[in-house]
C-alpha cells in the first residue's frame, strides 16, 4: 500500500510488517488507555459518561425511596460500591487484550486498517469478549464482597437495599401501589457495564488515531494511518 505524508505528498509505501505493527501499536495504545482511565479510583464513579447507576429494573427503588428506612443513603452507597467494583474488575483486561493483539495476523491487520472507524475495537470485542466476561465475573463477584464503603460490602449494601424495598413492595401498601419486587443479578450487571465501557473507551482512542494526525504519537502510527488521510 502506498503511504501518504501529512503534507499530502506520496511517501515510501508501507510494508505489511509496518502495517501490522502499526495496527498493533494503535490497539495497545487504545487498550492501555482504556484500562488505565477506567481502573483508577473514580474511573467510573467520577465520569458521567460511564458512571454506573442502579440497574434499570431497580430504578423503581429510586422512584419509591421514601418507602425504605434510610433508603437514600443505601442507594448512594450501592451506587458508589458498584462503581468501585467495576473499577476493580477492569484491571484484569490488560493481559487478555495483549494476547489477542499478539495473535493478530497480517490479514486481520489489513482488514482493520481498511475497515470502519472502530474496526480495531470491533476486532477485539469479537475475539476477547467471552474470555473477558469469564474473567471479569468472578473478579466482580469477589469485589462486590469487599468492604468497599466503610465496613459494608457492595453485596451487603445491595441486599439491604433490595430486601428493604421488596419488603415494602410485598406489603399491603406496596401491593396497592402495584410495586414489583426487584431480583436483578448485580454481578452480571456490573460485568456487562464494565465491558461495555472498556470497548467504548477503546473506540474513542481508535477514532482519534484514525482521524486526527496529532493523535498519532509515533512515526509508525503516522506512516500507517497517514495512508488513510486522503481516502
Amino acid at each position: 500500500m502506498q503511504g501518504v505524508s501529512n503534507s499530502g505528498t506520496l511517501s515510501i509505501p508501507t510494508t505489511d510488517k509496518e502495517n501490522i505493527a502499526g495496527i498493533k501499536n494503535a490497539l495497545l495504545l487504545g487498550t492501555e488507555r482504556a484500562v488505565s482511565d477506567l481502573s483508577i479510583e473514580n474511573g467510573f464513579y467520577g465520569n458521567q459518561a460511564f458512571k454506573l447507576l442502579l440497574p434499570e429494573e431497580a430504578q423503581t427503588i429510586v422512584e419509591n425511596i421514601s418507602l425504605i428506612p434510610g433508603g437514600k443513603a443505601l442507594v448512594d452507597k450501592a451506587i458508589l460500591s458498584i462503581n468501585r467494583s467495576a473499577e476493580d474488575a477492569v484491571k484484569e483486561a490488560g493481559p487478555v487484550f495483549k494476547k489477542a493483539i499478539q495473535d493478530m495476523t497480517i490479514s486481520d491487520a489489513m482488514g482493520i486498517l481498511l475497515g470502519g472507524s472502530n474496526a480495531a475495537t470491533q476486532y477485539l470485542q469479537k475475539t476477547t469478549s467471552t474470555e473477558l466476561k469469564n474473567l471479569f465475573l468472578p473478579k466482580v463477584q469477589a469485589s462486590l464482597k469487599k468492604p468497599l464503603v466503610g465496613d459494608v460490602s457492595t453485596t451487603e449494601t445491595w441486599n439491604l437495599l433490595i430486601n428493604a424495598y421488596n419488603s415494602a413492595a410485598n406489603s399491603t401498601l406496596g401491593k396497592l401501589a402495584s410495586l414489583k419486587p426487584v431480583n436483578t443479578q448485580l454481578d452480571q450487571y456490573v460485568t456487562d457495564k464494565a465491558l461495555s465501557a472498556l470497548f467504548t473507551k477503546m473506540a474513542e482512542t481508535e477514532n482519534s488515531i484514525r482521524t486526527d494526525p496529532a493523535a498519532r504519537t509515533t512515526t509508525l502510527l503516522k506512516r500507517v494511518f497517514g495512508q488513510l488521510d486522503n481516502k
